[in-house]
């Protein structure tokens, strides 16, 4: 099981447009992909439970990967967050 957490430094938080970038990367993997944020856990591969979350500004998000394509997962998650500037691994 691979683990990080991150922090949303976007000033609109996780809105439509990202979270539809991010769960797309996640779909690319066979692993369990889950999302906690504000005390709360979801399937990272669920577009509806990531915007749920309703994350905003200043939220520290944890992401838990696991199974065979655990590392790839994570890495292509962390650079879709880089490149959104959605915000920083913490």
């Amino acid at each position: 099981m691979v683990k990080k957490l991150f922090k949303i430094t976007s000033e609109s938080g996780v809105h439509a447009r990202p979270a539809t970038n991010l769960v797309n990367t996640a779909m690319d993997f066979d692993c369990e992909i889950r999302l906690t944020a504000l005390r709360r856990t979801v399937d990272f591969k669920s577009i509806m439970g990531v915007m749920s979350l309703g994350i905003y500004s200043g939220t520290t998000i944890e992401i838990t990967c696991e199974g065979s394509d655990e590392e790839s997962a994570m890495s292509a998650i962390e650079n879709t967050i880089i490149n959104l500037k959605l915000g920083k691994e913490v």
